[in-house]
């Protein structure tokens, strides 16, 4: 169970970590007032919400696990 974990892990951060394309000299660098960048760049905010959700259903999947686990015990 740790070994699976712990490679679910690693997918997870390779996936984050991945690399970004470097922003063009012609935007300004991300800078808010240049160009028509946003507020922050353009910063990529996917792969965070796959890594909660992720989390989130690693969690859930546990407290039913318990759940169950408790329920036949009684």
């Amino acid at each position: 169970m740790k070994k699976l974990l712990s490679i679910v892990i690693v997918l997870f951060l390779s996936i984050s970590l991945s690399a970004q394309v470097p922003p063009s000299p012609n935007d300004g660098g991300g800078a808010p007032d240049a160009g028509n960048t946003p507020v922050g760049g353009g910063a990529p905010i996917g792969g965070g919400i796959f890594i909660m959700l992720a989390l989130g259903a690693a969690y859930g999947g546990k407290k039913v696990y318990e759940f169950k686990k408790r329920k036949l015990e009684e």
